[in-house]
């Protein structure tokens, strides 16, 4: 029988697209309360959206290296194990799969399933069931393989971007429902402005997550060492000029001190721009943005076990490589469905963000490392891409996402402990499926 393979579908186009359509989503809109709620300012709040933005970009910056150097399936695993080892890259694999991933499609989910129940004035007690079948009908489209997959991406950046644009024009040339102003740079709840920002920036990294993730279909690329640095450098520059233009349009048309914890903020201004009618058919928009962004967590985090598989780094690896006839990784799939629902009975929007975005951060910060020994130990390695302005740009993602790293463990150390004990799990997993497999007779 001949070995099943990825098929190289996928163009520049869908590659920038799974860019801005995984990050834009959810955050853009709803992560404004969890924001404004710890800085309780105007500035402060455009600036935690600015710093954000700036560490993002310098980590895409040093990660697209990675990524055009080793342009193979599963991305950020391949990087981790080709500088660290199999250990290092199959942890990473395994906190993604476990965490990143479901707990990212939960989340979105919760919003999205809220945003239905709030627009169509249903029963919040379906919110979970509504979440439920949201996750699993995306998952059922890209089981028809990424070709699938990539359109339903493709398609929803287009219709993503309508309330996102509709939102930033009108709001920027309408007159305001509030008087802005950047100073003081106090919060008004007189808290400590460090410890403000500092909270801010946390809430706001979860909303440029998932830039990463183009790595992981870097085998069903056509030409991956040009185009993931192409789509990872540009699709974040256009994400943060979006991010902090919609967030100054939020903060021009209702006082910090409503924002602060409303997860109806979008809707509301929403309806303050375009009436009641229009509002809601920016609404209908919104979750069409969300809709995109779990479909992009749906395509590329089923590749991240398939990878794994592929090496038999996971139990049941025979299991988990498998492809459908339209080439998709099914199990794989099924699997990361079933924790994402699991992660849907029993987490919240905030608690989901928060933990994903330290465990992922811990990891990025081991790949921003990577740079620096790659190009000591292996200086002849091909890289089509260079990152700019080095080893400036790598130092300041570095210095950021331990920033993120330390406020974390510091205001949250409960959180950040559950995440980090789920990625320890992995270690006696993978030597014990080491010995096994070693143990296994011949034939």
């Amino acid at each position: 029988m001949a070995e099943q393979k990825l098929k190289r579908s996928i163009g520049p186009f869908t590659a920038l697209a799974m860019v801005m359509g995984t990050v834009i989503g959810g955050g853009v809109f709803f992560k404004i309360a969890s924001v404004t709620a710890a800085t309780h300012s105007v500035s402060l709040t455009l600036l935690a959206w600015v710093g954000a933005g700036v560490l993002t970009i310098c980590g895409g910056l040093t990660v697209a290296e990675l990524g055009a150097a080793i342009p193979e399936t599963g991305g950020s695993v391949q990087y981790m194990r080709h500088t660290y080892g199999p250990l290092s890259g199959f942890l990473l694999g395994w906190s993604e799969m476990l965490i990143y991933v479901p707990a990212n499609m939960a989340a979105l989910a919760i919003i999205f399933a809220t945003q239905v129940v709030i627009l169509l004035h249903l029963a919040t007690s379906l919110v979970v069931p509504i979440a439920i079948a949201v996750v699993i009908i995306i998952t059922g489209l890209n089981l028809l393989g990424s070709k699938v997959g990539g359109t339903v991406q493709s398609l929803t950046l287009i219709f993503k971007l309508i309330p996102v644009f509709l939102i930033v024009i009108v709001g920027l040339f309408l007159p305001g429902h509030v008087d802005v102003t950047f100073f003081p740079m106090t919060p008004t709840d007189h808290s400590n402005v460090i410890t403000a920002f500092s909270g801010g920036l946390l809430a706001t990294m979860f909303a440029y997550e998932g830039w990463i993730n183009v790595g992981d279909i870097a085998g069903e690329m056509k030409n991956p060492k040009r185009d993931i640095p192409k789509a990872v450098v540009l699709g974040l520059t256009f994400i943060m000029i979006i991010y902090v233009l919609v967030n100054w349009v939020f903060l021009k048309n209702m006082p910090v001190s409503q924002i602060a914890g409303n997860p109806n903020t979008a809707a509301e201004v929403a309806g303050k721009l375009f009436g009641n009618l229009g509002g809601k058919l920016v609404t209908i928009g919104i979750l069409v943005s969300v809709f995109g962004t779990i479909n992009g967590y749906t395509m590329t985090g089923s590749r991240i076990p398939y990878a794994l598989a592929k090496q038999d780094l996971l139990p049941f690896s025979d299991l988990f490589q498998r492809l459908n006839r339209a080439a998709a990784p099914f199990v794989a799939s099924l699997f990361i469905l079933v924790i994402a629902i699991i992660m849907i009975c029993l987490g919240s929007f905030d608690l989901l963000t928060d933990m994903l975005v330290f465990v992922m951060w811990l990891f990025n910060c081991l790949l921003f490392l990577a740079v620096f020994i790659l190009r000591k130990k292996e200086p002849h390695l091909e890289r089509p891409y260079q990152v700019l302005w080095y080893p400036v740009v790598p130092t300041v993602a570095i210095l950021g996402g331990l920033f993120i790293i330390v406020t974390t463990l510091i205001n949250q150390t409960g959180l950040a402990m559950a995440g980090l004990g789920i990625t320890l799990v992995g270690v006696p997993v993978y030597y014990l499926h080491k010995r096994t497999r070693n143990h296994q007779p011949t034939n």
